[in-house]
């Protein structure tokens, strides 16, 4: 009896300093993290469903601006080959890479609706115009899951790094910092405007 007491209260104090020390909140603000970043994945992942439709849509009406539904294809391919895990959160070389293939797809976005603006009744088609409208719903949902995402990420990184909690993951957890989601190289660029 006497080593089942002795056993329950070695039991209750590793918890007790366990709860106290943040093992679980450690873990617990890593898992928000995690789901942060699939918000994140499942955002990206409705834009490069919604793209095939998008260029269906355009090339029948704008059939010899190949080049740039090329274009816009080959971003889309080389966007969703692209994949970051968990684990990869805290490598800022697979997160850069991961940027920099989303970029590419935006980029190629972007020209082709320079594109559309050339052809007036594509503008006015209904299934264009709604394509557009949900495309446009799903960048802002990105750019919202990408703030929660950082949002999460800072507060994690913070934590790992403040006191008891940096002992906690020094000593048990071993945790990583992760990596925020960063702007586009030349994002800060004002760009030119030409009338001409």
């Amino acid at each position: 009896m006497f080593r089942y007491v002795k056993w329950l209260t070695a039991a209750i104090t590793l918890m007790a300093v366990a709860g106290g020390c943040g093992y679980n909140a450690l873990q617990q603000m890593e898992e928000q993290v995690f789901r942060s970043w699939s918000d994140v994945e499942s955002n990206l992942q409705r834009r490069a469903d919604l793209i095939p439709n998008l260029v269906a849509t355009v090339k029948g009406y704008a059939s010899h601006e190949r080049e740039t539904l090329q274009a816009v294809i080959e971003a889309r391919a080389k966007a969703t080959s692209v994949q970051i895990s968990t684990k990869d959160l805290g490598n800022a070389q697979a997160m850069q890479q991961m940027q920099d293939a989303q970029g590419g797809l935006s980029s190629a976005l972007s020209r082709l609706m320079v594109v559309v603006e050339r052809y007036p009744d594509l503008k006015a088609n209904q299934n264009f115009l709604d394509l557009q409208n949900q495309l446009e719903g799903t960048e802002n949902r990105i750019n919202v899951a990408r703030q929660r995402y950082n949002q999460a990420v800072e507060a994690f990184n913070a934590k790992i790094r403040s006191l008891p909690y940096s002992l906690t993951n020094s000593l048990m957890l071993h945790l990583d910092r992760k990596e925020y989601f960063k702007a586009e190289a030349g994002a800060t660029q004002v760009p030119k405007i030409n009338f001409d």
